[in-house]
């Protein structure tokens, strides 16, 4: 649950929304079932810089985790659900069959709310965003709760490639392993990468018998 998450309150609550709202949607979300996954509805359909392609984006991604079988929660806001040149009623109709959606007032922030979802519905839970959330980061008193929430990012965040596929997290953490005969660092080989992307390289290293 978020509320006995031992991270600082306003790692959740900040940001433009009301806190009538956020009543409202923590009511919500006690309603529904544990989310497998929460997406950031427009986070994703932003991928495509075309913006009357955008609905189709998220559409697709949606159907692909539905196809998984998984729980889904997309967070919108409001004007997505007027018919415009970005959205439409079909496809939104659709995605709202395939998922439970949530969406707030037009000029609140979606970070809280994904942020509570995925707490809220257990370690197994998965967001969908691209977003670095460095605006929470710095709300953290120091740097070992900045290192806590960093690390529970990266076991957690998902994001989109291309057009569908979303890439996989490792069930390991990425930090340096050992046995009693060797050792095992992650290390980057001159890559770009975001902070919420680990290592993918390993240097193995193992003590001559």
């Amino acid at each position: 649950m978020a509320d006995r998450i031992n991270l600082p309150r306003n790692i959740v609550v900040s940001g433009k929304q009301s806190r009538t709202e956020l009543e409202r949607f923590r009511e919500f979300v006690q309603r529904k079932p544990a989310f497998d996954v929460v997406v950031d509805g427009l986070n994703v359909a932003n991928i495509n810089k075309d913006k009357s392609k955008g609905r189709e984006c998220l559409l697709a991604v949606v159907s692909e985790l539905k196809r998984q079988d998984l729980t889904i929660l997309v967070l919108g806001r409001k004007h997505m659900l007027r018919p415009s040149m970005s959205w439409d009623r079909k496809n939104m109709s659709l995605i709202q069959q395939k998922a439970h959606c949530f969406f707030t007032d037009n000029i609140s922030e979606d970070d809280p709310f994904l942020l509570y979802a995925t707490l809220h519905s257990g370690n197994h839970c998965r967001f969908v965003s691209r977003d670095l959330m460095r605006d929470h980061k710095a709300c953290l008193p120091d740097g070992a709760t900045r290192r806590l929430f960093f690390k529970w990012q990266r076991g957690h965040q998902l994001v989109v490639d291309g057009f569908v596929t979303a890439g996989s997290i490792p069930s390991y953490d990425t930090i340096v392993q050992t046995t009693e005969d060797s050792w095992h660092i992650p290390y980057d080989d001159t890559e770009d990468r975001s902070t919420y992307e680990v290592p993918q390289r390993w240097l193995c290293l193992t003590k001559k018998p």
